[in-house]
């Protein structure tokens, strides 16, 4: 594996990259970096694959742009669309993690021409809603239920950043714990915080980094948001409103690529999403399968990289075959 920046339209990223053979490009979600991806790489690449997994714009060591209204699911796509041509390729097959997963949707979404297959891990295909933009219905549904707010609401504030900036390393080993399968169920997050309560206050001072988080690991981790800070992975949420204004065109449109969605049976983001879950063999017409892996949590792709690596390896295997772009 080898990791390098390389320029394209407007944006430098940096990404990890190892192999030869068909373009497989791995998205990362919050707060998360390419590096959550060393597993996928190194196993495609052993198995026949060009892997490669940017820093998202506004993480690491890619360019961060000022201001919400550069981070929406359209200029996200754009990038992808972008480093493919960087690569000097022309079609490729797409895998997003978390807030990477609807960005993956939206790439098979929007370009069927470029990215020929896509796998979607924890966030299920969300189609977009047709009355009205959806943070303001989040905060309506969630306080009916009593369920508090959701955490999305609490991330439209100007300044929600800032308590992650204020101690990186806290902040992080308390979302990747909450997160995590073995965390137990009192622990967990729901992604729902009472009146009062920030999102990190609502995590136990208790949190320990799961086991599958080498120390190593998480100083990359911890090094990289140090710098970056997290304003832009944060504008990801902050663009929500705008994505939906942006995206009338796309009301009603289904995807008809190959697909595959994998899901930890103990994902904490189950709760707020399992009924697009549910529904999701209905927007996506060639879903391949979906994988509910037990007792995995949130971060799957590093919780169990092996099963994760073994659906992928067969999915796209499956796919090259159909498509005879692999000897």
């Amino acid at each position: 594996m080898q990791t390098r920046r390389l320029k394209t339209d407007g944006l430098t990223q940096q990404i990890l990259e190892a192999g030869t053979g068909p373009l497989v490009l791995l998205i990362h979600g919050f707060p998360e970096l390419g590096i959550s991806w060393r597993a996928q790489v190194e196993a495609l690449a052993a198995a026949g694959y060009r892997a490669v997994a940017p820093d998202m714009r506004g993480y690491g060591g890619t360019d961060r742009p000022e201001g919400s209204a550069n981070y929406t699911a359209l200029q996200l796509v754009g990038d992808m669309v972008d480093l493919v041509r960087a690569l000097g390729e022309s079609q490729c097959f797409v895998v997003g993690h978390d807030w990477g997963a609807p960005i993956a949707w939206h790439c098979a979404l929007l370009r069927p021409d470029l990215f020929q297959a896509v796998a979607g891990l924890s966030v299920p295909f969300q189609p977009r809603r047709p009355n009205g933009p959806p943070t303001p219905a989040m905060a309506v549904l969630s306080k009916r239920a009593g369920l508090g707010d959701l955490y999305i609401n609490r991330l439209q504030a100007p300044d929600a950043h800032l308590a992650f900036e204020a101690d990186p390393a806290t902040a992080l080993r308390k979302m990747f714990w909450s997160y995590d399968g073995a965390t137990a169920d009192a622990d967990q997050s729901t992604g729902f915080l009472p009146p009062g309560v920030s999102m990190l206050e609502y995590v136990s001072d208790h949190a320990t980094l799961p086991l599958w988080m080498r120390p190593e690991h998480f100083a990359a981790y911890v090094a990289a948001f140090t710098e970056s800070g997290f304003e832009g992975p944060v504008n990801w949420y902050r663009a929500m409103d705008l994505n939906w204004s942006l995206t009338a065109f796309l009301q009603g449109q289904k995807i008809h690529q190959p697909a595959l969605f994998i899901v930890g049976e103990r994902d904490p983001v189950r709760h707020y999403s399992g009924a697009h879950e549910a529904g999701m063999a209905d927007w996506v017409t060639d879903l391949r399968d979906r994988i509910v892996i037990p007792g995995a949590g949130h971060w799957i792709q590093q919780e169990r990289p092996e099963t994760v690596n073994a659906a992928l390896l067969a999915f796209f295997d499956d796919v090259s075959g159909q498509l005879g772009c692999k000897s």
